[in-house]
């Protein structure tokens, strides 16, 4: 794992290795989307990962998906945000906030103004959501139109400033595992006959003016996208179209020099091997279930630039430093992954905490 301990640039940063803490949605913010002080301990504790990318943070009252999920568009989420990122950079970290706009991965009772979810189409995922009273079908969402497009791109652009406002490094569009801009891309999921679906360059379009418009208003050396090809959560399907699609998408944001790119990758080599060839700035390349040997195997073969890691990260606070002595690692609780306070989010010991306590 030699190449996994050397030191990279990335956008504005210096990295110390080639690991990344990947987001994971964790559900700990308060009802009003500001994140509290276990946020900043539960970052800063792993501030050892280099890059911290966060778990996907609401741009506007329409983007919330789930309940106590995290946002980044009003004074008080900057506040609260701002207290993360400091921690964060105190304990030598850098954070990435993702933007993720869940669009029809939502239900009424889980946003502030109880509206009906919002996506390209008026196609409900078929899939159910958590709730206050439980598990529920997700409802047919409404159809944005396209002056609520040009509103929604604006959120992002806004959600981005403010979260460079908080103190964070840059910000990573989530254009993934089924959410807003996903459903875009989507075949399934966006049946719309005006320029925003259709055809390859329709259904990429909303990824891409999203994007530009936060280029615009942080820099590119601040701006991380993420793509999930092929992967069907939130009832996504690419259809026969999808590789071609991501491999024009991946070409489109290339020309606007992005700090990086970070694929959620489920196996079509392929696709990888093209996206890596179009793709000349730095890519991430998260594999779902990777064992833990094949960590560096992505950057021995030049396939990727940063190995983004999830549920480890999670249960371990000093990954790094159990990694590079050989030392085993927490299990994590799935049990505890959402909404309970300190339990299975800030209380997984350390190494050193471990031999006092046996000492």
């Amino acid at each position: 794992m030699k190449k996994l301990w050397s030191k990279t640039n990335i956008g504005t940063m210096e990295l110390p290795h080639r690991l990344a803490m990947a987001p994971m949605t964790r559900s700990r913010s308060q009802e009003d989307g500001t994140p509290g002080e276990l946020t900043s301990l539960y970052y800063a504790q792993r501030a050892s990962m280099g890059l911290i990318i966060t778990e996907g943070v609401q741009p506007s009252d329409d983007g919330q998906g789930y309940l106590w999920s995290p946002g980044i568009y009003t004074d008080k989420h900057i506040e609260g945000w701002k207290k993360v990122t400091d921690a964060v950079h105190k304990a030598g970290g850098y954070m990435y906030i993702q933007l993720m706009h869940a669009g029809r991965m939502s239900h009424p009772d889980n946003t502030p103004h109880h509206r009906q979810p919002v996506a390209p189409s008026a196609i409900a995922p078929g899939v159910e959501m958590f709730t206050a009273k439980g598990m529920q079908d997700i409802p047919v969402p409404r159809e944005l139109s396209e002056e609520d497009i040009q509103t929604t791109i604006a959120d992002f652009r806004k959600a981005a400033a403010a979260a460079i406002k908080a103190g964070a490094d840059g910000v990573e569009i989530h254009g993934a595992n089924g959410y807003l801009i996903n459903q875009f891309i989507g075949e399934n999921s966006n049946t719309r006959t005006d320029g925003y679906g259709g055809s390859i360059e329709n259904r990429a379009r909303f990824a891409i003016e999203v994007t530009k418009a936060i280029v615009e208003e942080i820099g590119a050396e601040r701006t991380g996208f993420r793509i999930s090809p092929g992967t069907p959560l939130g009832g996504i399907q690419d259809g026969e179209q999808g590789p071609e699609l991501y491999r024009y998408l991946v070409k489109e944001l290339a020309k606007l020099d992005l700090a990086y790119l970070h694929v959620m990758h489920l196996g079509n080599e392929k696709l990888l091997q093209d996206i890596r060839s179009i793709w000349t700035n730095p890519l991430l390349v998260n594999r779902a279930g990777r064992a833990l040997e094949d960590l560096s195997v992505d950057i021995d073969r030049g396939l990727a630039d940063l190995v983004p890691v999830g549920v480890w990260s999670l249960a371990n606070p000093d990954l790094v430093e159990r990694l590079q002595k050989g030392a085993p690692l927490n299990e994590a609780d799935p049990t505890t992954f959402f909404g309970l306070g300190s339990k299975g989010y800030t209380d997984y010991p350390t190494m050193e905490e471990l031999e006092s306590q046996e000492g």
